[in-house]
């Protein structure tokens, strides 16, 4: 083959050993041709010919790429410069190629354009590109190129355009990356896992107007105001911090500004109004601080504006409505204070309002249901009054509707029924106290219903489930009556159905069992009578049932989750057959026909037969009746006489033995000035009046140890000879039961928890001014001492040691929770209330308190247990608070233990809440970072796992907490050696 040298080709300045030498990876030249031919191949073709070599093609896209061709000019996708006819453009996009950039491309020194993007490349980036000294815009966006990005690079001084973005490019970048690329007009490294902070010589690209970093590991504080050419910029989702600089009036042309999901601090740049061309902002999720910029409200072309979870406070913005072109709105999450003002209706363009989780307050503005937004999401604020009247404008659009957690009142609109394109309605735990609109049944897209935790009254509507969409439907925490309706087997595509804490009646319909989607399903808490249906069990999706404390009996059904059901799903029923409970089994049976021999007379007989036959049944039914009530009278009143002598003789009894008991133990130090009480030992012969005696020797400064939320802790030595040594706690009078029969009932079920991870109760000290609580002494201490405030020469607590602690806390709970009908609530779980025995076995203090308090409401709750580790719930306006409130603080507990931090930690400029810190390290992938490196070496499968359960554990939904005997079984299986457990878990 011969093939004739261009004048371009002869003038190049390769040698011919440079140009053999690039052939060496392409094996297919080295057999087809000798050197010499090869040195007489056209520059551009033998380099294309030999990138092609790296390259699979399965589409045969570069078919048309012919080594015998003298020039690539009309290969498909190569472009030449008419001039020179040399290559000038290569676009590979999207042509499903993999491989490598291999060599070659150096050869094509007239290449100013090089796009391979959408594709499967694999590899590192070619060193030989920076040779490409023409190229001016370079894109190898959406492929699987890994490596650092080579430093060559630097020598294209032409590059106007370069994108690598969406690769698993990695490693810091180079500070001399960028000294030459001062033509740099867009740059993308978007989406890789570069690292390190972002180069100097990158803010000296004068020119630059789209620069985009975002969605990698970057740290440091960049110093973007000096790209004053800047019309986007992206940075969002690195780990940037400290505070952005006020000056952003110098970036002039900025239309786009992405600062979101980052660590900035401080406050917001009072300037950043002063970018007249701003389109878009987002500052989200960051910890930004102070109120929000006054020079915002010049920004009249602004779409978006996002300040969304950051700590920002103050007044809500009452300039808000002179942003005029704002589509999408976003405060939610932050700390701003008064009303939303009427103006905010004047956002004409406005389709997205978020202020949910502020303090805001007032009414909800009429205008704001005369606007045709799409999502309107108003929750956990402080708005009071009625839900506004709906407008045809509002309803026309609205696809998101959430009012939940605020003090609104009255009705619930029928005109939401109108909602066509409603997928999300939550109205749950506010104040409202209507029936619920039969317009409900108009929903056509509606997939969530909740309107939990209000006052709603009536029974449920047939037709709620005419929408075959509806996937969760939460009724829960109402007032509503009446039976489940059979329609409800219609809502085929509900997962979850919550009804529980009703007073609904009559049977579990049958049609039940058609929801074959059916995940979650809890009835407890009602009125419901009856067997559950068998055909119940069909329900292969059903994870979760709960029917306890109903009225129903029988069998429960054979098939799905029932059988393995346990105790705290069935229990608290008339009659539900089960080896769980120690109740009775009732069987809805019937019962057997009895006839009577008289209803009908002898049909031979006349009439007058029939009366005097019916006149003698008559009069000796009537004796029959008469003589059953005189004698059930006489038996009732000789049971009563009989139960009066034996309480007098128990009395007498008792009072003798309390007068030998304190003619035994009078004591003549007794103070006159204390009122005399009795001390109560559960398990003790020891004298009932030693501790009036030496109160004033207990109950002082001297011997205090600790104050807590019911009261304070003394140390004390019981008895006589003063051998055991004891806790005295002092219970906060105020609140508390008044009563020593209700006093003595509470502590002695109290005195029942006997558990190895429990404190136990010895007894109590009661008059109706004093009331104290003896309990066991704990030598080292507290939790929270060894945790946070340990001695110089204590060592840090190592995993093994935190895991027992978390397991054996998780089983105390577990057994309060699930031993005891009602379960016994701790309302406080905390490190300060689990103390440690020698071998460091956690057991936990104070349990049961609250019982104590003659109200248990969240305003007691509020006011006496506000600290990190109380369940949002506890602060709202149930009054079913469960055992899950302990699930929270129990989480928390475990995330305290794993990273050695505080919950909730205050620095100057910002605020860490620890479970938010974690699961965002968690959803980023460095969740290890904020392990308490003091504990020393631990086995990453075992910390993630818990991890992941505190995190579960700490849901702000109660209802997707475990339980506690749930979560004693997840630590005892990631506790268990098992090969492969992560992958379980």
């Amino acid at each position: 083959m011969a093939m004739k040298m261009t004048s371009s080709s002869s003038s190049s300045s390769s040698s011919p050993f440079l140009i053999i030498l690039s052939l060496l990876l392409s094996s297919t030249f080295l057999n087809r041709y000798s050197s010499e031919e090869l040195l007489q191949l056209n520059d551009d073709v033998l380099g294309l010919i030999v990138f092609k070599s790296a390259l699979q093609d399965p589409l045969n896209s570069l078919n048309s790429w012919n080594e015998d061709d003298n020039s690539p000019c009309a290969w498909n996708f190569v472009k030449c410069n008419p001039k020179n006819n040399r290559v000038s453009q290569i676009s590979l996009d999207g042509l499903n190629l993999s491989g490598k950039i291999g060599r070659g491309l150096e050869k094509l020194q007239f290449l100013e354009i090089l796009s391979l993007t959408n594709n499967n490349l694999s590899g590192t980036i070619n060193q030989e590109l920076g040779f490409l000294i023409n190229l001016k815009r370079l894109n190898l966006c959406n492929n699987n190129l890994l490596g650092e990005i080579p430093l060559s690079l630097s020598n294209l001084s032409s590059l106007q355009f370069l994108d690598l973005s969406q690769n698993h490019l990695s490693g810091p970048l180079l500070d001399t990356l960028f000294r030459n690329l001062s033509s740099l007009r867009h740059l993308s490294l978007a989406r890789n896992v570069l690292e390190g902070q972002i180069p100097n010589t990158l803010f000296k690209c004068g020119i630059l107007n789209h620069l985009n970093l975002s969605n990698n590991h970057f740290s440091g504080n960049p110093f973007f105001s000096t790209l004053t050419r800047l019309r986007t910029l992206d940075l969002s989702n690195n780990a940037l911090s400290g505070s952005v600089p006020n000056g952003m009036a110098f970036v002039h042309n900025l239309k786009e500004l992405y600062l979101n999901k980052n660590q900035f601090s401080g406050s917001l740049p009072y300037d950043i109004g002063f970018c007249p061309h701003l389109l878009k902002l987002d500052f989200s999720n960051n910890l930004f601080t102070g109120t929000v910029p006054n020079s915002l409200r010049r920004l009249n072309q602004l779409k978006f504006l996002s300040l969304s979870n950051n700590f920002v406070n103050g007044e809500f913005p009452q300039w808000i409505g002179e942003m005029s072109s704002l589509e999408f709105l976003d405060f939610s999450n932050n700390g701003l204070i008064g009303f939303v003002p009427t103006s905010i209706a004047d956002l004409k363009m406005l389709r997205f309002l978020s202020l949910c989780n502020n303090k805001l307050n007032g009414s909800v503005p009429n205008g704001l249901f005369d606007m045709k937004l799409d999502v309107l999401d108003l929750s956990r604020n402080e708005f009071t009054g009625d839900i506004p009247p709906v407008t045809s404008n509002f309803f026309e659009n609205l696809q998101v509707l959430d009012l939940s957690r605020n003090n609104l009142m009255g009705d619930i609109p029928s005109e939401m029924g109108l909602f066509a394109r409603l997928r999300y309605l939550n109205l749950s735990w506010n104040h409202l106290e209507s029936r619920l609109p039969p317009e409900f049944g108009y929903f056509q897209n509606l997939t969530v219903l909740d309107l939990r935790n209000n006052g709603l009254v009536g029974q449920i509507p047939g037709d709620i489930c005419d929408s075959s969409s509806l996937e969760i439907m939460q009724l829960d925490g109402n007032s509503l009556t009446g039976s489940i309706p059979e329609e409800i087997g219609n809502c085929s595509s509900l997962s979850l159905l919550s009804l529980s804490c009703n007073n609904l009646t009559g049977l579990i319909p049958k049609s039940m069992s058609l929801l074959s989607k059916l995940k979650i399903l809890k009835l407890e808490f009602n009125q419901l009578t009856g067997e559950i249906p068998q055909d119940l069990g069909k329900l292969e999706n059903l994870l979760i049932a709960n029917v306890s404390y109903n009225r129903l009996v029988g069998r429960l059904p054979l098939g799905g989750i029932f059988p393995t059901l346990d105790q705290s799903a069935i229990e608290g029923n008339l009659g539900i057959c089960s080896p769980l409970l120690k109740g009775p089994c009732k069987l809805n049976v019937p019962k057997p026909l009895v006839l009577d021999p008289y209803a009908y007379g002898n049909q031979i007989r006349g009439d007058r037969n029939r009366e005097h036959s019916k006149s003698s049944k008559n009069h000796r039914f009537l004796s029959v009746s008469s003589i059953v009530a005189i004698s059930a009278a006489a038996l009732i009143a000789f049971g009563v006489m009989v139960i009066s002598l034996i309480n007098a003789s128990v009395r007498r009894r008792i009072s003798f033995v309390d007068n030998a008991l304190e003619s035994m133990c009078s004591s003549s130090t007794k103070s006159a000035n204390l009122a005399a009480g009795k001390l109560i030992l559960f398990d003790s012969k020891s004298c009932p009046h030693w501790l009036s005696a030496n109160l004033e020797s207990i109950i002082n400064k001297s011997t205090e140890i600790g104050e807590g939320v019911f009261g304070t802790v003394y140390k004390a030595t019981l008895g006589e000879e003063r051998t055991t040594m004891v806790a005295i706690k002092k219970l906060v009078t105020s609140n508390t039961l008044q009563y020593h029969e209700e006093f003595d009932r509470e502590l002695r079920i109290l005195g029942k928890a006997r558990h190895p991870n429990l404190i136990p109760l010895k007894g109590y000290y009661w008059t109706p001014n004093l009331q104290l609580l003896v309990s066991d002494y704990a030598v080292n201490g507290s939790l929270q001492a060894k945790l946070h405030e340990p001695s110089p020469s204590s060592p840090p607590l190592s995993w093994p040691n935190r895991f027992k602690i978390v397991l054996g806390i998780a089983k105390g709970l577990s057994h309060l929770h699930h031993s005891f009908r009602p379960p016994i609530i701790h309302y406080n779980i905390k490190p300060s209330n689990v103390l440690l025995d020698e071998n460091l076995n956690p057991k936990i203090s104070d349990f049961g308190l609250a019982r104590l308090v003659t109200k248990v409401d969240k305003y007691v709750l509020s006011n006496r247990l506000q600290s990190a580790y109380i369940a949002p719930e506890l602060a709202c306006r149930s009054l079913r608070v469960n055992e899950k409130c302990d699930v929270y603080g129990f989480g928390v507990l475990i995330l305290e233990l794993v990273t050695g931090r505080r919950p909730v930690e205050y620095g100057e400029d910002n605020v860490v809440i620890l479970s938010d810190h974690v699961r965002m390290l968690l959803e980023h992938g460095d969740v290890l970072d904020c392990v308490d490196s003091s504990m020393g070496d631990y086995p990453e499968d075992e910390i993630l796992p818990v991890v992941k359960l505190a995190l579960v554990c700490t849901s702000q939904i109660p209802s997707s907490r475990p339980s506690m005997a749930e979560v004693v079984q997840i630590l005892e299986v990631i506790k268990t050696p098992v090969p492969h457990r992560m992958g379980a878990y």
